[in-house]
């Protein structure tokens, strides 16, 4: 693994504050998902590290800016972080924060990224006005809306070139990210419930004789059916990761490492969300750290093992 300052030397960032500024989406991308990002710097090439990290930091600044308080408030704000990020994207004028400098950069490099954002923050009203869902197909349009559109910011930088290959690999993605919102909202339901808002449906939750409510409380009667719920919902995000298992195939050979990884980290945060059941409503659900590092570990052995023989 190259260090980070060589790696912002393959990259042809010569500019001091530039690297200033891509250290610290590095290190806000550490902090957000330290799992993925041990798996970018281990199993991607070391040019995409600057990019991947300021996409992902992007987004959960993005995220958590328009995430808490009344939705009037969130929504004031998303419009004026939209202003700020259109305005570095298209320079004008001098770009104060260094993630959005960073952001303009990785747009020049990568001129997609610029529609990716566009589209995100297009998208973005959906997570200002979020307050729950009443249906399943509620939570679909969100997913299409904003979840979708969130991965993308990364996946652009995978996403074969050929138009059939990317419809294909975009359906693949509408699949990963759908099992991968279902975990999320699984694995923080005490958090979501403290704030009034729930990800699972409540046309799910009636199905089990559930109200919203009911999941504020983390002992009663009522835990043998959030014990069913969260078996139900984890069996569709566990469908969801069998089906996109094809993903990987569809990116250049450089890139399906971290796919695979990727997804696999995504099972063992499952894994974590159907140990728990409704103990979830307690203490939510973090995947277990010794088997994602024995994970990370294996897939960084195969990865240098596949580019030895391909020289």
């Amino acid at each position: 693994m190259s260090s980070w300052s060589v790696v912002l030397d393959r990259c042809g960032v010569s500019d001091p504050s530039l690297r200033r500024d891509y250290g610290m989406q590095r290190t806000l991308a550490r902090r957000f998902a330290p799992a993925e990002y041990m798996a970018v710097r281990l199993l991607l090439p070391a040019p995409l590290h600057p990019s991947v990290f300021t996409a992902v930091a992007f987004m959960h600044e993005t995220d958590e800016r328009i995430d808490s308080g009344e939705p009037s408030a969130r929504q004031a704000a998303l419009r004026a972080w939209d202003q700020e990020v259109t305005a570095a994207l298209e320079q004008q004028g001098a770009v104060d924060q260094p993630m959005l400098r960073a952001l303009a950069d990785t747009a020049r490099r990568h001129p997609v990224l610029a529609a990716r954002v566009r589209t995100f923050l297009d998208g973005a009203p959906a997570e200002a006005a979020w307050t729950g869902f009443g249906t399943e197909s509620d939570f679909q349009a969100y997913v299409d809306g904003y979840s979708l559109p969130a991965l993308m910011l990364t996946a652009s930088f995978f996403e074969p070139p050929s138009p059939a290959a990317a419809l294909r690999f975009r359906a693949g993605c509408r699949t990963l990210i759908e099992a991968m919102q279902r975990i999320d909202f699984l694995a923080d339901l005490p958090e979501d419930v403290a704030q009034g808002r729930v990800g699972v449906p409540r046309d799910a939750l009636a199905e089990h004789g559930l109200k919203t409510e009911d999941l504020a409380r983390s002992s009663g009667d009522h835990l043998p059916a959030v014990g069913r719920l969260v078996a139900q919902q984890a069996r569709l995000a566990g469908a969801g990761l069998d089906g996109c298992g094809d993903l990987p195939d569809l990116v250049e050979p450089m890139h399906r490492p971290f796919l695979d990884t990727l997804i696999a980290v995504q099972r063992l945060r499952l894994r974590a969300v159907e140990r728990k059941g409704a103990a979830l409503l307690a203490h939510g659900a973090r995947p277990d750290i010794l088997a994602t590092l024995r994970l990370l570990v294996r897939a960084y052995g195969s990865a240098r093992g596949q580019r030895r023989a391909a020289r």
